[in-house]
């Protein structure tokens, strides 16, 4: 069944029609001229008045049955008219390869091809195809999607181990239709493409030529075969032998040699060409090529050339070489996945490998193309990529000639690029929790050194031989503490404060400081695109990431150059356009630093955003700018692309998530509001920290503040300070302690003791903090912190609660 009977309120699917049945006003006005003379020409001269009333009464009756049968046709027309021809549609859907269904607003579906109702029995309309719960809430995701945005894009869903790429859009004059396209992917489109070649024009001249070609399923079961084979294998071209096992049609014998069953003991032997259709899987389905091993019908170049141009159809990547492994025939996939052009392919398959592998591949070649008809898979690297391992898989022939040797390569460039990007992807969050963590112990010693610098500096003044020296090393704890905000910021777990924004706005608030970084040889061009939205991001992150990019293209110019900086306003469609991978489909907003300098090697361009990878001169590098640019960018949900070209310069992307919605009046802060000059206080605190010496630093800076104060090494002596009946105004506790960490702490504190004013601090990120220890009212000062700012958090927490 293909066509499925629509609902009643589908609506024509075509061009106008005009149902109208409205007299004509000229004819109406003689009939109506008319009528009256005839009743007039009656009463005078009969001049009875019930015979003129019977005559008006008999002129208004027909007139009615005559427009009562009028608006029946017309009704009856349009009814008929209202209907849907979906035969068209169908006719239509046909013409197509994929699977394609039709589904209304209701999800019934109403028309279907038979592609679509053989992979997909029983008349469903998408998503209930009959798939698992994994791929059923996919397919409910991309209908949503498609009724949402009008179309939407699957890479992959599975049923009944094939595997199909989805495609929905809303169509119909109203939109009131999804249409859904469901493409069966490489393995399966490649066997059919084999049937197709079989089936059509090459397979006939195949025939023609004594060249017998048949496909077979993974299970052996014939699933086409051309006239040539069928004629051989029966003894008639008419009969189907679609859906029969291979092997009841030939029989090999002691020696090995292939004989057809048909043709009993006289029959000549044939030579065998075997092209696996998937290379994964020997046993799998596959294409047999097959001719007569001795008094052949066909001469053998002849024989080649039709097997070079069924060869050249196909997307695998396969050629013949002959027995001394020189190359005779390779198709456009086979130079596809080797990266080179077909035309400049070198004379042997030993020179695409590495020298370790030459002697293999020559070997294999040898073996395979005198030896019995077999066929295997060896590894290989190639020159161009001797990182990359591949498998080459290699089969003997026989009967084509010189051909002995039939190569195969799998293009899985798609499939390595995706690959090397998850890769990409999951190497980037382990450098960054690595790098987290050494920016979170490091910032323990750098609060430590800060702070005793601090405390140094109160008993010292300006102008003692002491004060420069402490004051140098503070300079100093200070510029690792921002080595350590950068590693936070590729890890994405430094504090951001975001703010609704406009990109334009930003990049004229740091243009001036970019030009003095820049130098005089290097000019800066500022270009902002129409219709540029609003994105949410903090402010001087953005600025940090811009002068970043303008530094690092400062560098690649060092004979000068332009930095061009431009913003502009991005569409689904355009996204959609892109292609890029992980590049989700949405509206954004685009901000580009470009320059013009030496460009970045392919082989350095996936490195560059990770830590302490560099190119530049030692000590003139610290290998942090891009990644800190690729974690904020990340952290404000964004997504950051490189492209570059050796020699003509580099280009980088970013795509910020466009903020929809009125734009908020700047908030004015407490501190703005409020901003206390004495920082002298009273009341009992408690500092829990793990650290001594971090513990020791905060201590002395709260007690010169006035505190009354008592520490802790860990939550638990925390909970017994409680238990044994002391309580403080304000708890300061680290985040991450062994034991029992701060936020388990905070929680028991005040299931047991009510609400008490708890005050974190800690190197990670106030906003991943917030999510990890989800409690109210608690304030947050980061580490490392000096003693002025430990001694206004406190103040601040304490007046926060009052």
């Amino acid at each position: 069944m293909n066509k499925i009977s629509p609902p009643t309120d589908f609506q024509l699917l075509g061009g106008d029609v005009d149902l109208s049945s409205k007299p004509n006003v000229k004819q109406l006005a003689a009939l109506s001229l008319a009528s009256l003379l005839s009743l007039a020409i009656l009463w005078l001269s009969t001049e009875n008045v019930i015979l003129v009333g019977s005559c008006v009464a008999g002129i208004i009756a027909a007139a009615g049955l005559i427009q009562f049968f009028r608006s029946g046709r017309s009704v009856e027309t349009e009814a008929q008219l209202s209907v849907p021809d979906w035969s068209i549609t169908h006719a239509a859907t046909q013409l197509s390869n994929a699977a394609i269904a039709i589904s209304d607003r209701a999800g019934r579906l109403v028309c279907a091809n038979d592609h679509f109702t053989f992979a997909f029995p029983g008349l469903k309309a998408p998503p209930d195809l009959g798939v698992d719960d994994a791929n059923r809430a996919i397919l409910v995701a991309a209908g949503r999607a498609a009724w949402r945005d009008g179309s939407a894009d699957l890479s992959v869903t599975t049923k009944d181990g094939r595997s199909y790429s989805v495609k929905v859009a809303r169509a119909g004059g109203a939109d009131e239709y999804l249409l859904w396209r469901l493409a069966i992917l490489e393995q399966l489109a490649i066997e059919s493409r084999a049937i197709e070649l079989i089936t059509g024009r090459i397979g006939r001249a195949m025939s023609s030529s004594g060249v017998m070609a048949v496909a077979v399923s993974p299970d052996g079961q014939i699933r086409a075969a051309n006239t040539a084979f069928t004629l051989r294998a029966t003894g008639t071209d008419a009969e189907r032998i679609t859906g029969k096992l291979f092997a009841d049609f030939v029989r090999m014998d002691e020696k090995g040699s292939v004989f057809f069953e048909r043709e009993g003991r006289r029959g000549l032997p044939i030579r065998l060409l075997h092209v696996p259709l998937n290379e994964n899987d020997a046993e799998g389905a596959a294409l047999l090529l097959a001719v007569d091993e001795e008094g052949a019908k066909v001469e053998r170049g002849l024989a080649l050339a039709h097997v070079e141009q069924l060869l050249s159809t196909l997307p695998l990547g396969l050629a013949l070489v002959d027995r001394d492994g020189r190359f005779l025939f390779a198709n456009d996939a086979f130079a596809r996945v080797l990266d080179v052009e077909p035309t400049k392919l070198p004379p042997y398959p030993g020179d695409l490998v590495i020298s370790e592998d030459k002697g293999a591949v020559l070997d294999s070649i040898r073996r395979y193309g005198s030896g019995s008809m077999t066929s295997g898979d060896i590894a290989i690297r190639l020159k161009e990529r001797p990182d990359e391992v591949i498998a080459l898989s290699i089969a003997g022939v026989r009967g084509l000639g010189e051909a002995a040797v039939l190569l195969g390569l799998k293009d899985n460039s798609e499939e390595i690029t995706l690959k090397r990007q998850v890769a990409q992807q999951t190497k980037m969050e382990s450098i960054g929790q690595l790098a987290g963590g050494v920016a979170h112990d490091f910032n323990n010693i750098l609060t430590a050194i800060i702070g005793y610098c601090d405390l140094m500096l109160l008993r010292h003044q300006p102008g003692d031989s002491d004060y420069d020296d402490i004051q140098q090393i503070k300079n100093n704890s200070n510029r690792a503490a921002s080595l350590t905000r950068q590693l936070l910021a590729f890890s994405r777990q430094q504090t951001l404060r975001p703010q609704i924004l406009q990109l334009a706005n930003v990049v004229a608030d740091v243009s001036s400081l970019l030009k003095r970084l820049l130098g005089e040889t290097v000019r800066l061009e500022v270009h902002h695109g129409r219709g540029v939205g609003a994105v949410r991001a903090d402010p001087g992150q953005l600025e940090q990431v811009i002068i970043n990019l303008g530094v690092n293209a400062r560098d690649a110019m060092p004979k000068g150059g332009v930095v061009n900086i431009s913003t502009a306003a991005v569409s689904q469609n355009e996204v959609a356009a892109m292609g890029r991978e992980f590049l989700p489909i949405g509206d954004y907003v685009q901000l580009s630093v470009e320059d013009s300098g030496v460009g970045i090697p392919k082989e350095n361009l996936a490195k560059i955003f990770e830590p302490f990878f560099t190119t530049k001169e030692m000590g003139k590098g610290t290998g942090l700018g891009l990644s800190t640019v690729y974690g904020i960018v990340k952290q404000s949900g964004g997504f950051i692309f490189a492209d570059s070209t050796p020699g003509e310069g580099t280009r980088f992307d970013i795509f910020l998530p466009l903020h929809r919605g009125e734009i908020p009046a700047p908030e004015v802060t407490k501190r703005e509001l409020y901003k206390p000059k004495d920082l002298w206080g009273t009341g009992r605190i408690l500092i829990v920290e793990d650290e001594d010496m971090v513990r020791a630093v905060a201590e002395r800076a709260l007690v010169r503040q006035g505190y009354v104060v008592e520490t802790a090494a860990d939550g638990e002596q925390a909970l017994e300070l409680f238990a044994g009946g002391k309580r403080y105004d304000l708890v300061v506790s680290d985040v991450v302690m062994p034991n029992l960490d701060g936020p388990s702490m905070a929680r028991q504190l005040r299931e047991i003791y009510g609400e008490i004013r708890i005050l974190f601090m800690s190197g990670y990120a106030e906003e991943q903090l917030r999510e990890t220890i989800s409690l109210d009212n608690v304030s947050f000062l980061a580490k490392p912190f000096s003693v002025q700012q430990i001694a206004e958090a406190v103040h601040d927490a304490l007046a926060k609660g009052e």
